[in-house]
């Protein structure tokens, strides 16, 4: 008995993600919850367990290749069937209800919840239905050296078993391993322009080979060694951030403000809490302050905090802040959020951060975790930068950029002295908040990191 897997949507809606890595092989054994693959979707690298125990029969997805929700990306054999030589029903087997066989429903879609495995980044609804998943349609009866009787009752073969035939490909597909459709993607050919020689019509990697011109006689000239352009697919995390810019950029009417703040204060608070026993072993950074500040003005300019609901023409202010931390990693820009981070201590803020960075770095970030941002802090100084104009995120009214912090002359009780200064800047949706709203909560932020002592005092 042979079960499908089908990628299932593990975030939020999500249509598609690229097959990053496969974590098995053709011939592996896997248990209920092994990890299969890994995968990247628009928002995050997420690794998928087995839904069922038994023998990888094959990969039918290649490393690299985006596949819609709902393909069937895997085979798994049932080991318990070959292992007792017990020989399957002809023709499959289908529940009561009449459900199609090899674990799919009448439009071939996985049965995720059926399976009963959760997910890593999504589980299975509360309350939700759960169906008895239909018994696989087996290829073919397996061949035993036990005396199993046939169906005429009659012994079977004692011979070896015979090869499986192929499965049968789908129009316009080419049947070849994982290993040899990369191949084709390195080598730049097609594999639809091979002829096929192995098994069933299978592409082997000698046929891709044969695909490769000969080595020119004579070496190219140097410039033709450069190449001139670098073709980059637009996927994954680059994808999703593109889709969410430009409709954030036209469907929110932006206004950016700036100011400079002297913090020295702020950083002489950075030194001490680096030195404070009760924030060992916990990251402390100039973000961190940054960070609290915002939340300190959002409690004082709640309309910051909100977002701006098209269909009901209401404008939704959360009393909560899921504060958002743009992060730059390998994949791309990341925003994952801290929940409820306007309830948390500054050694929790603190400790929450740094666990957020490095997940985020280790590209471990889940779908949960980008979700229900309500307002975000982008640190563009740790780029030496000096400030910018951040974009909203998508249903936010309000992003706030801090730049490079650096000793520079300033006018401080009348005498011009060297100061810690950055300048910082909000963007704002102009629908929700006019230019006072958006002044006075950069205000209230820029106070905040000149008088860290005004988080304590300020209601």
């Amino acid at each position: 008995m042979h079960q499908r897997f089908a990628l299932p949507d593990v975030g939020e809606g999500l249509t598609e993600a690229e097959i990053v890595s496969w974590k098995v092989r053709a011939g592996d054994t896997v248990a209920v919850n092994d990890v299969l693959v890994e995968i990247e979707t628009a928002k995050s690298l997420v690794e998928l367990p087995s839904p069922y125990a038994g023998t990888v029969v094959d990969l039918l997805v290649a490393e690299g290749s985006t596949v819609d929700v709902g393909t069937d990306i895997v085979v798994i054999g049932d080991g318990a069937a070959a292992a007792t030589g017990g020989a399957a029903p002809a023709g499959g087997a289908q529940d009561a209800a009449g459900g199609a066989p090899g674990g799919q429903d009448a439009h071939g879609a996985q049965d995720a919840e059926a399976s009963g495995a959760t997910l890593v980044g999504y589980g299975t609804r509360e309350g939700a239905a759960r169906r008895r998943r239909p018994a696989a349609r087996p290829t073919s009866a397996p061949a035993t050296t036990g005396g199993t009787a046939g169906a005429a009752g009659t012994p079977a073969s004692t011979t070896a078993p015979a090869t499986p035939a192929a499965p049968a490909s789908r129009p316009g597909q080419v049947l070849a391993k994982p290993p040899v459709r990369k191949l084709a993607r390195d080598l730049g050919v097609e594999l639809t322009d091979a002829v096929a020689t192995g098994p069933g019509g299978t592409v082997t990697r000698a046929d891709v080979l044969a695909l490769v011109p000969s080595a020119p006689a004579e070496p190219p000239r140097r410039e033709d060694r450069r190449e001139r352009e670098r073709h980059v697919p637009i996927r994954g995390v680059r994808k999703a951030t593109a889709q969410a810019m430009v409709e954030s950029a036209f469907s929110a009417p932006h206004v950016t403000v700036f100011t400079t703040v002297d913090a020295t204060r702020t950083m002489k608070l950075v030194r001490r809490l680096k030195e404070d026993p009760e924030f060992a072993g916990v990251r402390v950074s100039p973000l961190l302050l940054v960070a609290k500040a915002l939340l300190v003005a959002v409690r004082r300019n709640p309309d910051i905090n909100s977002t701006w609901d098209e269909q009901n023409q209401v404008i939704v202010v959360k009393n909560y802040v899921n504060l958002g931390i743009a992060v730059a990693t390998p994949r791309g820009l990341l925003v994952p959020n801290v929940k409820d981070a306007d309830a948390m201590s500054l050694k929790e803020l603190a400790e929450n951060l740094g666990e957020l960075a490095a997940t985020a770095r280790a590209g471990k970030t889940q779908p949960r975790e980008l979700a229900e941002g309500t307002i975000t802090v982008t640190n563009v100084g740790t780029f030496g930068i000096d400030t910018g104009t951040p974009i909203l995120n998508r249903g936010e009214a309000a992003i706030l950029a801090v730049g490079k912090i650096a000793q520079k002359p300033w006018v401080h009780k009348g005498k011009v002295k060297p100061r810690y200064l950055a300048t910082l800047s909000l963007s704002f949706d102009h629908r929700m908040l006019d230019g006072e709203s958006g002044s006075r909560a950069l205000a209230d932020v820029a106070a905040v990191l000149e008088d860290p002592a005004r988080a304590l005092t300020w209601s």
